[in-house]
């Protein structure tokens, strides 16, 4: 029944996670027609400019990292099953990255920059590892204290 610092971490991982829908991770110039650019940002909802969509991909990922964070915030009375979903959660925020860091690229983007923001989609995993060792410390203080009795 403890539940301490790691509900914090996995909160801020989900305000982190709500916030890549405002923020954009990546803006730049992208080719538009035969001669002409036109400046694009790269965020977790798609956008529809011009006939050319965004990653649904990265939209899916990231819904599934905030459903599960906030699902594995009520979860705290089974400290096993919430350690092992926080570390799923990092696995699927780690490809959230890396989706991220493929649609950035050529040949989409012709020139770009990444954003400041693009710091929240990194929190992200940091802020889960300290939720699972915040899980971790109280799994082994509840099994010390269930020694003593």
């Amino acid at each position: 029944m403890l539940q301490r610092k790691q509900t914090l971490w996995m909160f801020l991982a989900l305000v982190c996670g709500i916030l890549t829908f405002r923020f954009a991770f990546y803006s730049g110039n992208v080719t538009v027609g035969a001669n002409g650019h036109e400046f694009r940002e790269l965020r977790a909802w798609p956008t529809y400019v011009n006939g050319a969509s965004g990653s649904i991909l990265i939209l899916i990922v990231t819904i599934v990292l905030i459903v599960g964070i906030g699902y594995n915030i009520f979860n705290y009375k089974a400290r096993t099953k919430q350690f092992w979903i926080t570390i799923g959660l990092f696995v699927i925020s780690l490809i959230n990255i890396l989706l991220y860091w493929r649609a950035s690229g050529p040949p989409a983007y012709v020139e770009g920059t990444y954003n400041l923001s693009a710091l929240l989609t990194i929190a992200i995993p940091v802020l889960l590892v300290m939720a699972a060792r915040g899980i971790r410390k109280d799994d082994k203080l509840v099994k010390s204290a269930d020694r003593l009795r």
